[in-house]
């Protein structure tokens, strides 16, 4: 009896104790949860919404106003018209870019869960389910060629159906493939950069080509070269391919086509028609101090292995955006013979 007597006391002090607010934060626990996370703060439909918006990647739409080079360039690009039709074929641009990354995250969600930033995408998180991924990307496949084939040129249509086939099949197997798959993300830059003439009608110089594909190949591989030594040493997060390379290639790689895409635009500027009796100052000449400056600026995050992402390094670091700025200005001067 003596020993019973102190769990008696126990018993009296722990049933003395109120259960509710224990209770009451057990019930409300899952609550906060959900609101530190979010996954509480608006109905499913929303959500389901907002995962499709982050998974067509809305900051890399930047890299569509590529469609916009090749008018610009031949000094076509302010009228009615030809604003009329660039702002179509960006939209349909866009919308096949997003299928294309719709279908890729649906098909890497299980890969992406391993990786330490792309766990966070909404298919791999399961905010959006993969059927949905799937069904969403494949009617904007379906759908952007069928509308350019109505509202724009044959040739825009032909190039926007041979993109998404050459995107899909490197989103099935050629991005498993040494070299190719660096020679197909450049062919979807350089498809961006010549899709405008398509639409206008503008021939396309040779050394437009040159400029364009290698300046491209320059980010890509930079940006390759980032992910390989970002990832070195770290198992199972990372894409497969990155091992087969090594950094010492990529290296070669992204200043091989610096060189040539510095070669290609020097030639432009400096070996075509001279000075236009009507130019104030020779605009194209001088612009190839911007552009070599551009470039040399953007080698500096690549050989720091601080390009991943080429877009938030164009827009991020204020110095190459006032290069741009400047190069845009006398490119644009140039093309307007002022």
């Amino acid at each position: 009896m003596t020993e019973a007597a102190p769990l008696t006391e126990t018993h009296r002090r722990t049933d003395a104790r109120p259960p509710e607010p224990a209770l009451l934060g057990q019930r409300s626990h899952p609550h906060r949860q959900g609101t530190d996370t979010g996954a509480g703060s608006g109905p499913p439909s929303r959500s389901l919404l907002a995962g499709l918006l982050r998974t067509a990647r809305p900051k890399q739409w930047v890299k569509n106003l590529l469609v916009v080079a090749a008018p610009a360039a031949a000094g076509r690009l302010f009228t009615v018209h030809a604003l009329t039709e660039l702002a179509l074929v960006l939209a349909l641009f866009t919308a096949c870019a997003a299928a294309v990354y719709l279908v890729n995250d649906a098909r890497d969600a299980e890969a992406d869960r391993a990786h330490p930033t792309k766990r966070h995408r909404p298919v791999a998180a399961g905010q959006v389910p993969v059927p949905v991924a799937y069904a969403v990307g494949g009617a904007l496949a379906v759908l952007a060629p069928a509308a350019a084939a109505w509202l724009t040129a044959p040739a825009v249509a032909v190039l926007l159906s041979a993109y998404l086939a050459m995107q899909l099949a490197y989103c099935v197997s050629l991005k498993h493939v040494l070299v190719v798959d660096l020679v197909v993300v450049t062919t979807g830059f350089l498809m961006r950069a010549t899709v405008g003439g398509l639409a206008l009608g503008i021939p396309l110089s040779r050394w437009f080509l040159i400029t364009t594909g290698f300046g491209a190949l320059f980010m890509v591989s930079a940006k390759r070269y980032s992910e390989a030594v970002q990832m070195a040493g770290t198992a199972g997060a990372t894409r497969a391919l990155l091992t087969e390379y090594t950094t010492g290639y990529l290296r070669f790689v992204w200043q091989l086509a610096a060189g040539v895409a510095v070669l290609g635009y020097c030639l432009w500027a400096l070996g075509e028609g001279g000075v236009p009796h009507t130019s104030v100052l020779p605009w194209r000449q001088l612009s190839v101090v911007a552009f070599i400056l551009a470039v040399l600026r953007y080698a500096v995050f690549a050989d720091r292995g601080t390009a991943g992402e080429p877009e938030e390094v164009v827009l991020g670091d204020r110095a190459l955006a006032l290069i741009g700025l400047a190069w845009l200005a006398m490119y644009g001067l140039a093309v307007a013979n002022w």
